[in-house]
């Protein structure tokens, strides 16, 4: 018969050998138990751990009933919880001799007596950093002491327990590690890609969400990413919430996927897209400043939109950046003509990128005319593309690639580079002008470098940044912080650069706009003037317009002038600026320069201003 040290040699390597293959953390604690009361019978083997709350958790008891191990479940570790409860609190060993009359035991004797349970000896479990992970208990059916050979078992228990507890901690880390995200705790993209590839290969109908952050980047650069941080944790949190019954994953920085088991109408994910939208859209603080979430939403159904996982991704991204370039803040479904709309934006940003490569985008410029006397003032320059084959192209043609905040950014560049040679040439060859207009995007005020841009190249050129003005549309506030768009702006205007805001009455424009940023010039939208000659209504717009401007110190140009009939009703109203197809459509640079030759205000009729004109306005 094997001696008990031999037997105990054997259950250390056996469970050695569990651990080193990996075998589950409570077969390997079963297995334990059921050793050690073998090589000491009559003892009854348990196990248990604690959970992030220091409560217990019943690893292995197997000779204990199921009524017993489900009692001690979740009781917080303390100092009169049984043997075991109070030895983790503690952090050392309890003997308890007779558990019907220890202290320690006073809650718990209806619980252990029954069973013929008298004397509990438990040892606490411990890392090799000190932490308490749990505790190995003998009971005995008689009031007693631990044996020579009990306490040997128990003392090869407990290092075996502390062994394997350890490396399930570290299977268990890495396991969060590769299929959860680390900010916000929902399953990360390992995750998600493995459960979209097992429900299509079910053949299950689901619905796939793609999910953005609105403006994280924005949050970044002028809050620190902890607010960034801050912020996808808030969203995930309240997407998981919100979600309940649907797997929510984080796939990238401000991206997630959520997958909606059982979903064949298109109402169910509009439900879950709207709530998801409400839950995430409520203010949360953070270090003092209040940031109020939105997300954009992208959606397909699986069988309708795609068949296997790829399709269903790229429709689901096509359906997102649909969403965020057209309604930022909403959820857009996936339909077919997105596809065909996505390839046309791609085939335009890469012939833009190309024009801007071959300098083959350049300025057009329409003259800003005196109405009274017919004189160009100044010039609005606006982009064109020339194509390969020598045909120019509107930037109306080219627009969705101005979405891309760097293509919109590389075309400022080279337009103020053309724009600063024009005037320069035109300065030398003693033609007169006050201003040229150069559009501006969203894009040129986020990166932030838009006044050293400007200031840099027209002094570059030798032209004074007085004649450049800087127009801004109403899209331009919607897309960045205010107060970084209004100290631009007034940066701008203190270097001596005016500020005019297009296409004023249309879109988000509003006149709280005119209290929010420095503005110097209103350019009246040409829906307003071009329904003048057949409705009150747009006259007493433009009258209350000309007279609010008045009274503010600013300009106002009318566009989009195409009649005769316009034109005199606006001079009468007593607007002095305006321009459009009436007096010439965008020309390039050689045709204006005929333009200043001939129509150019004298230039001793030149008053300096700020902006435009003082005696036309």
């Amino acid at each position: 018969m094997t001696r008990p040290s031999g037997r105990l040699q054997a259950l250390q390597n056996d469970i050695l050998e569990d651990i080193a293959r990996g075998e589950p953390l409570i077969a390997c604690m079963e297995r334990l138990c059921h050793r050690a009361e073998a090589i000491s019978p009559g003892v009854i083997c348990s196990v248990v751990a604690i959970d992030n709350q220091c409560c217990l958790q019943p690893l292995a008891s197997p000779s204990l009933p199921p009524h017993y191990v489900g009692a001690i479940k979740g009781v917080p570790a303390g100092p009169e919880v049984g043997s075991c409860g109070t030895a983790i609190f503690r952090g050392e060993p309890v003997e308890v001799t007779d558990i019907a009359t220890d202290p320690l035991w006073r809650a718990y004797t209806d619980l252990a007596l029954p069973l013929g349970l008298r004397a509990c000896w438990s040892t606490p479990i411990k890392a090799r950093d000190g932490r308490v992970v749990g505790a190995f208990a003998f009971y005995f059916r008689t009031a007693r002491r631990a044996g020579a050979l009990e306490r040997r078992i128990v003392a090869t228990c407990v290092h075996l327990c502390a062994i394997a507890i350890e490396h399930d901690e570290v299977r268990t880390r890495n396991h969060r590690l590769a299929y959860f995200d680390t900010l916000t705790g929902l399953p990360n993209r390992s995750q998600f890609n493995s459960a979209i590839a097992e429900m299509s290969a079910a053949g299950r109908r689901y619905g796939l969400m793609l999910i953005d952050i609105d403006h994280l980047k924005t949050v970044n650069d002028t809050l620190g990413h902890a607010a960034g941080d801050a912020l996808i944790a808030v969203v995930g949190r309240r997407l998981d919430v919100a979600l309940a019954g649907c797997l929510t994953c984080r796939i990238g920085g401000d991206e997630f996927a959520v997958l909606v088991p059982d979903c064949r109408e298109p109402a169910r994910m509009r439900a879950f897209a709207s709530a998801a939208m409400a839950a995430v859209a409520v203010p949360f603080d953070h270090d003092g400043h209040s940031l109020v979430p939105g997300i954009t939403i992208g959606g397909v159904i699986a069988g309708e939109d795609g068949q296997d996982t790829v399709t269903l991704r790229q429709n689901a991204d096509l359906a997102l950046y649909h969403a965020k370039e057209t309604r930022r803040g909403r959820y857009v479904r996936f339909r077919r003509q997105l596809r065909s709309a996505m390839m046309h934006r791609i085939r335009t940003r890469r012939d833009v990128a190309g024009a801007l490569g071959d300098d083959r985008i350049i300025p057009y410029y329409q003259p800003v005319i005196r109405l009274d006397t017919n004189e160009v003032v100044g010039l609005e320059a606006l982009a064109r593309m020339r194509l390969d084959d020598g045909r120019i192209i509107a930037a109306g043609e080219f627009q969705d690639a101005l979405r891309d905040p760097k293509i919109a950014h590389r075309t400022t560049t080279q337009m103020l580079t053309a724009v600063a040679t024009d005037m320069a040439e035109w300065r030398a060859s003693g033609l007169n002008f006050q201003h040229v207009a150069v559009n501006v995007t969203s894009a040129d005020f986020q990166k932030g470098d838009l006044v050293q841009r400007a200031t840099r190249t027209l002094e570059k050129a030798g032209v004074p940044l007085q004649q450049l003005v800087i127009e801004v549309t109403e899209q331009v506030f919607m897309g960045g912080r205010k107060d970084g768009v209004a100290r631009t702006m007034e940066a701008l205007r203190a270097n001596g650069s005016p500020v005019a805001l297009d296409d004023f009455g249309t879109g988000f424009a509003s006149l709280t706009h005119l209290l929010d940023f420095p503005i110097d010039i209103i350019k009246i939208d040409r829906s307003f003037v071009g329904s003048i000659d057949s409705g009150a209504r747009s006259e007493i717009i433009i009258e209350a317009l000309l007279t609010m401007t008045r009274r503010l110190g600013m300009k106002i140009v009318a566009e989009g002038i195409e009649k005769q009939a316009q034109a005199e009703r606006l001079s009468e109203m007593g607007c002095g600026l305006g321009q459009g197809y009436l007096y010439s459509p965008p020309v390039p640079a050689s045709i204006i320069r005929e333009w200043l030759q001939r129509f150019a205000q004298p230039i001793q009729a030149t008053v300096p201003t700020r902006g435009l004109v003082a005696n036309a306005a």
